[in-house]
């Protein structure tokens, strides 16, 4: 990383301008230098408006992934890591959140910092819409709630060595999660059916987020959810399901870790990793005004 330290001073300024953008929400234009950004930070300042919130102290850290050289354009791959503070009415909250960048330089000048979106996973044509399960190997169980929300909190920025790492990652972290809360796997060898992961195997539902929305409320053993109308009615150990576009397709699943002073919930989640994140995602770069979410209590 020969030309690095060339561009390092400037990626840290961003960062530490980005950073102190969280305390005072100025220089948007010159600090987020995407549009789609810009309007995050908006939704966010103003949901935490509406939650009688503020952030009382924002850090970051970073670490360099990477570089490339196209003639005259250098690119940059960066890690960002957000601590924010959250006072609310009489409670704190510590929010992070681990985003992955790409700064492209011009002439040595940066020209463009967005936040980098791992690709979308091939489609898979034989993965079903609805998945229905009748199980008879999955006993009744009781599912450890902290045991599901200790793992959540030990991973969310970290890979467990015994399961695969996926570029959309997911709904794979909120299966290992509910997992290690005891709840059992169905419907093995079946890609299909029901909810599993063996080996260097597993089913749709426990890494792709459509199916495992449908396994949820589809199930009849194992893996199951009761819908629930409101965010509030989810408690620590929950599941909400998120479509970004509106349109069916089910993208991103999140877990409830914690209740804020009023009662919503604060999730983990990867491929954007997260802790303590407020279950809305109006901060998220995916949020469209046509958002769905189904929140699901599971069902032990």
């Amino acid at each position: 990383m020969s030309h690095l330290n060339a561009f390092s001073e400037q990626i840290r300024e961003l960062a530490e301008k980005r950073n102190q953008c969280f305390i005072d929400g100025k220089e948007l234009e010159t600090v987020f230098l995407d549009a789609k950004e810009q309007e995050c930070m908006t939704r966010k300042q103003d949901s935490l408006q509406k939650r009688k919130g503020v952030i009382v102290k924002s850090t970051v850290d970073g670490m360099f992934l990477g570089q490339r050289k196209f003639e005259t354009e250098h690119v940059v791959d960066y890690v960002l890591h957000f601590q924010h503070l959250i006072k609310q009415k009489d409670a704190f909250f510590l929010e992070e959140n681990r985003q992955e960048r790409r700064a492209t330089f011009i002439d040595g000048k940066l020209e463009r910092d967005i936040e980098r979106i791992p690709p979308p996973l091939e489609k898979v044509e034989t993965a079903v819409d609805r998945v229905w399960t009748n199980d008879r190997e999955a006993q009744r169980f009781t599912y450890d709630r902290q045991a599901a929300v200790k793992y959540a909190e030990r991973w969310w920025n970290d890979y467990n060595p015994q399961y695969k790492k996926f570029n959309d990652n997911c709904t794979n972290f909120i299966s290992q999660c509910l997992r290690a809360g005891g709840v059992p796997m169905t419907g093995y060898p079946n890609r299909s059916k029901g909810w599993w992961y063996r080996s260097d195997n597993w089913s749709f539902s426990w890494s792709v987020a459509h199916s495992f929305r449908w396994q949820l409320s589809g199930a009849t053993t194992g893996l199951r959810g009761q819908e629930m109308s409101a965010p509030e009615q989810l408690i620590p150990g929950d599941v909400i399901c998120y479509d970004f576009d509106g349109d069916g397709r089910w993208q991103h699943t999140t877990i409830v870790v914690a209740k804020d002073k009023d009662g919503m919930p604060l999730v983990n989640a990867q491929t954007t990793n997260s802790r303590m994140r407020y279950w809305a995602y109006e901060d998220s770069t995916a949020w469209t005004p046509n958002i769905k979410y189904r929140f699901f209590k599971i069902i032990d």
